[in-house]
């Protein structure tokens, strides 16, 4: 979902140059920008600009800043600036309410007639998904398969703590250094990847469908005490068998680097990486188990839009909106985002599947009914990244112990009505 540090902080910059250039020539002509999250997709996106230019005569400008850099920032920079880019992205609820103002409604578009899971507001349609996205446990199943363990077994923490220490013990034999790969650290630009999506485990896994009191309890200031404790063993777990340099200091691309390089049989990430992974030549057999951080089954992973486009209210809006609806329905849209970006299409009339593994697995737990919904872009916005992403760190670095770590997530949820 996201890429490397250095990049996203040259992204940053670049995107702030381009701050400063205005908006006033790009008016002039037939021409829109498209802010960009997901920088794992900058050079896809970027291919099938072009691709519609030529067809249209539209200059579509990508601009991507992602991996840990301050997306939301940048944006509101843009604003001060009187600079918004044409299409820009939001996460959920927390950043809707920051822009809900400077946003139109997209009701009568034809791709939303297309899909279900466009981001709605008041019985108003706003948000494009260009995706649905899943993450579990990822796992490099040559190597279990080589240790003896069935991937299938893996839908209870008991299960995981015997793979782990089993691994664990054949570390030289399976020539890994690591069981897990995964990052926590703020400097990594990481706590997305914990602040969000493994907190969104807590919120949504192993609950029936339409059971959502752990993310409603959450955002009224409780927790399930109960439920985060058992979650915080999983955590604690997963930390005492990941790599730890990569753990504590590591960035996006070292954290996939080992985990392609066969040097840790699981990564904390999800099918975005597909296109990450397929550039190391990693050829080994991988797929998805679920975080499965109770004594009970949980056998599902968690699926959703990871973020949807909206169309600045100011900017250049019939160019933008035609935009949207090429990428969606059009052959060479649709190309560009199952067959190049291997993303898993959130339209009905896709019949395009994703061959890449990660998302070949997604699509398999979907079509299975696997699958719990993404409850953490429900939470205010920053909320997850600012403040429970340092506390996993602390964690990390062993600073804190997981009992510390339940009462200090306990009293950050506390002070969210407030917020």
């Amino acid at each position: 979902m996201k890429k490397q540090v250095m990049a996203a902080a040259a992204a940053v910059v670049m995107a702030l140059s381009l701050a400063s250039c205005g908006k006033g020539g790009s008016s002039k002509k037939k021409s829109i920008r498209v802010f960009n999250i997901k920088v794992e997709i900058d050079q896809q996106l970027k291919d099938y600009a072009k691709v519609y230019e030529a067809q249209t005569g539209v200059h579509v400008d990508i601009e991507s800043v992602g991996g840990g850099a301050d997306n939301q920032g940048v944006l509101k920079g843009y604003k001060a600036s009187d600079n918004m880019p044409d299409i820009f992205v939001i996460e959920g609820p927390g950043h809707f309410a920051v822009w809900k103002d400077d946003v139109i409604a997209l009701d009568g578009e034809k791709w939303a007639s297309d899909t279900a899971a466009a981001y709605t507001d008041g019985g108003h349609v706003y948000g494009f998904p260009y995706a649905v996205e899943g993450y579990g446990m990822a796992y490099n199943a040559d190597l279990l398969a080589k240790a003896g363990i069935d991937p299938a077994s893996l839908t209870n923490i008991d299960a995981y703590r015997a793979a782990f220490e089993k691994l664990n013990s054949m570390k030289k034999e399976l020539g890994i250094n690591a069981v897990v790969s995964m990052g926590s650290s703020i400097a990594g630009g990481l706590t997305w990847v914990t602040g969000n999506h493994n907190f969104g485990v807590y919120l949504s896994a192993g609950l029936a469908n339409g059971d959502h009191h752990v993310i409603d309890d959450l955002l009224k200031g409780k927790v399930d005490k109960a439920r985060l404790s058992e979650f915080a063993d999983y955590v604690k777990l997963i930390f005492d068998y990941s790599d730890p340099t990569i753990l504590t200091s590591g960035n996006y691309d070292q954290q996939l680097q080992a985990f392609a390089d066969q040097k840790t049989v699981f990564l904390h990430q999800g099918n975005w990486v597909d296109p990450s992974i397929a550039q190391t030549g990693a050829t080994f057999k991988m797929a998805f188990a679920p975080h499965a951080f109770s004594s009970a089954t949980i056998d599902g992973i968690q699926v959703g839009a990871p973020s949807w486009w909206v169309v600045y209210k100011d900017g250049n809006v019939e160019e933008a909106k035609a935009f949207l609806n090429a990428f969606a329905l059009s052959p060479e849209g649709r190309d560009a985002r199952i067959n190049k970006m291997s993303c898993i299409s959130p339209y009905s009339s896709d019949t395009l599947k994703p061959s890449t593994p990660f998302s070949a697995s997604v699509a398999d737990y979907v079509s299975r009914g696997k699958t719990y919904p993404w409850e953490q872009f429900k939470m205010p916005d920053g909320f997850g990244q600012d403040t429970l992403g340092p506390i996993y760190e602390l964690l990390a670095n062993k600073k804190i112990t997981k009992e510390q770590f339940v009462e200090q997530v306990t009293a950050a949820v506390a002070k969210i009505p407030s917020l």
